[in-house]
C-alpha cells in the first residue's frame, strides 16, 4: 500500500478541498453518483478509461472523507450501491459551476491542453 512521504498541508480551504478531491476520477464519480448511477458496474461504464481497482480506491477515499456512503446488500452475488451523503451533496453546486466554466471556456482549454500534449510536456 502506498504510504505518503510528505504530510499534506491543511492550512486553508483550497488545501483541504484539494486533499479531498485529488484523484483523476473523483469529481466524475461524485457527479455520476448524484445523477443516480449508484452501482460500481454503472460507474465503470460511465468512466470506461478508469480501471475497476482505481475506481474502488477512489470510491473508498470519498467514503472515508464522508462524501459518499456505501450500502452492501446481503445477497448472492453481493450487491453494492453508493450514494452521496448530505455533506457530499453540498459539493454538487460547486462541481456544476466548475463544469459550466469548463463548457464556457472549452475551445481555449482544449487548445492549451492539446498544445501542451503536442510539445511533449506532461
Amino acid at each position: 500500500m502506498y504510504e505518503r512521504k510528505i504530510l499534506p498541508n491543511l492550512n486553508c480551504g483550497l488545501d483541504l478541498i484539494g486533499e479531498v478531491l485529488y484523484g483523476k476520477w473523483k469529481i466524475r464519480l461524485l457527479w455520476f453518483i448524484n445523477e443516480g448511477h449508484q452501482r460500481p458496474s454503472e460507474l465503470q461504464r460511465k468512466i470506461p478509461d478508469a480501471s475497476r481497482r482505481v475506481l474502488n480506491i477512489q470510491l473508498k477515499e470519498l467514503e472515508e472523507h464522508g462524501l459518499v456512503s456505501k450500502i452492501i446488500y446481503p445477497v448472492v452475488p453481493p450487491k453494492v450501491e453508493y450514494s452521496l451523503t448530505e455533506f457530499g451533496q453540498t459539493l454538487i453546486p460547486i462541481l456544476s459551476a466548475l463544469g459550466q466554466w469548463g463548457d464556457e471556456n472549452e475551445a481555449y482549454l482544449r487548445s492549451v491542453i492539446l498544445k501542451r500534449l503536442d510539445s511533449g510536456i506532461e
